[in-house]
Parts: C-alpha cells; sequence; structure tokens
C-alpha cells in the first residue's frame, strides 16, 4: 500500500470536516432560521452564509480549528493495519500546515506549542474492529468553545432517568452562550467515567435529524431536545426558540452501585466527515 497515497486522503478528510458542514447540519439550521424571529435570525443567517463562505473558498469553518479526534473502525481482513496511525499522525502535521489548521496541541507543564497539531496521545486516536477487509475513518474536529462546556456525573442510581434528564438540562443551562448554540448535545450514559465521556462524544457522530434505534432512547433523547429548547437560549445565547438542533445519546451497562453521565456539546459548526480505505489502498472521502 503506498503510505503517501493514504496520506493524501486523510488530509482531504481534514479539509473537508473543516470547511463544509454535513448536509444534515445545514437542513437543520435552515430550519431553526425559518422558525426565529429577530437578532436569534440574524444570527443564523450569518451561521448560513458562514458555510458557504468557508466551502467555496475551501476555508476553515471557524478560527479555532479544534482537537482533532479519529475514530478507526479497522476490517479484521485489512492486510496493513500498521500504516495506518503514522499516516494519520503525518497528515495532521500536511493539513496543520497546508489547509491551514491552528496549532491546538499544548504541553500542559511547560504551554509550548510546536506548532504541528501533535502531541501526546494526539491526535486522540479511537481505535475499534469489524468484520471485512475495509478501514472506516471518521473525524470530529472540536473546538475549545463547545469541550470547556463538555460535563462528566457520576449520579447515584437512585435518581434514575429524570436525575440523568436534569444534569443534561442543568449543563445546558449553565453552558449558556458559550459552546456557540445552536448545538448538537451528545449524551452518554452508564459503564464508567473514562468510557461514558467517549460515549457523549461518539455519539455526536449521528447525523442530526436521525434518532437510537432502541424506541426508550428515541424518547428520551426528544424528551431533553424539547426540555432544552424551552430554555430560551437560542442562538449565540441571544434568545430564541431553537437552543439544540438535536441530543443524542449512546448506552452502556452499569455498575449497580454508579450512573455516570457525560455530556459532550458541539457548537451550531457541527464539523465531521468519514472516508473509506480500501483494501488495494484506494479512498473515499465522505
Amino acid at each position: 500500500m503506498d503510505k503517501k497515497h493514504l496520506e493524501e486522503g486523510i488530509v482531504q478528510l481534514i479539509l473537508k470536516a473543516e470547511t463544509e458542514i454535513p448536509s444534515d447540519v445545514i437542513a437543520a439550521l435552515k430550519q431553526a432560521y425559518s422558525v426565529e424571529t429577530g437578532a436569534a435570525k440574524i444570527q443564523l443567517e450569518a451561521m448560513l452564509a458562514n458555510v458557504e463562505m468557508a466551502k467555496k473558498k475551501r476555508c476553515p469553518m471557524c478560527q479555532d480549528t479544534g482537537i482533532l479526534t479519529f475514530f478507526v473502525n479497522v476490517g479484521t481482513d485489512f492486510r496493513t493495519p500498521g500504516i495506518l496511525k503514522q499516516a494519520i499522525e503525518h497528515a495532521v502535521v500536511r493539513a496543520t500546515r497546508e489547509i491551514p489548521l491552528r496549532p491546538n496541541t499544548v504541553d500542559p507543564m511547560t504551554s509550548t506549542n510546536h506548532g504541528d497539531n501533535l502531541g501526546s496521545y494526539l491526535p486522540h486516536i479511537l481505535w475499534d474492529f469489524e468484520p471485512g477487509d475495509l478501514v472506516h475513518i471518521t473525524l470530529l474536529p472540536k473546538g475549545s468553545g463547545s469541550e470547556n462546556m463538555s460535563a462528566l456525573g457520576m449520579l447515584s442510581p437512585s435518581v434514575g432517568l429524570e436525575g440523568v434528564k436534569q444534569f443534561v438540562v442543568d449543563t445546558v443551562k449553565k453552558a449558556g452562550g458559550r459552546p456557540c448554540p445552536p448545538i448538537v448535545v451528545g449524551v452518554g450514559i452508564g459503564r464508567s467515567a473514562d468510557l461514558v465521556m467517549n460515549l457523549g462524544k461518539r455519539a455526536l457522530l449521528r447525523p442530526v435529524g436521525t434518532h437510537h434505534t432502541e424506541p426508550s432512547i428515541t424518547l428520551l433523547e426528544e424528551e431533553l431536545l424539547e426540555i432544552i429548547n424551552k430554555t430560551g437560549i437560542g442562538p449565540m445565547g441571544l434568545g430564541g426558540k431553537i437552543t439544540a438542533l438535536d441530543v443524542h445519546i449512546e448506552v452502556a451497562h452499569r455498575h449497580p452501585a454508579s450512573l455516570p453521565v457525560g455530556v459532550a456539546i458541539q457548537c451550531w459548526a457541527d464539523r465531521r466527515a468519514s472516508m473509506i480505505v480500501h483494501l488495494d489502498g484506494s479512498w473515499e472521502v465522505k
């Protein structure tokens, strides 16, 4: 497999994620625009103009190009998985220079920024395996404005789902306009402190407007979306009907003595893109 060819594909994946908003998000923003008035409508109009300009000029959607998280599902019959990590890292360095991306990786001990978006455990790569000979890569760039509004709650199981709903809504209310709403809210429920935050972020990968396959989880998503939109926070925190475009939930079994809840908030620029790598090294960015 030609590593340089694969590296080029990942650069194109990063470019698409940083400069193009998925069609489901655009549709949700347009729907919000159709029902808002006043300052909220003006903000949404600016967001949609930003989307159009970023795609046309092939420039990042936001000055904060985020921390890059790669979700990589490797087919068990894919013959050369060892080249993937190196190709991703090389592509991040290239994308930082060529797109360009803002250098966002800072050593927490020295505050040193090496300028290439690499660092300890960065870029963040989450690995999984699936049948077949393909590799599916999804990239989620997430800026600090929304990432700073993340929240972990280690709740008592006695609070039940009502306690979960209250924690999620309180997190959104506390965030207010800081994560640049209208937001997408990813919620993880269950397992442990580390995994539940991962689940919240994974939930953000689902297209806006789609629901969980489990009806009871779908119902909870719909209830939370309705409650959040009744807060009146609105676009950019200036008031309005649409505070969230969607709420997505992922769940995992938990210990009997704990009820972890992780909330990952994404800003209006819900940036994400995916690619497929074939066994022969060819690729498609979607």
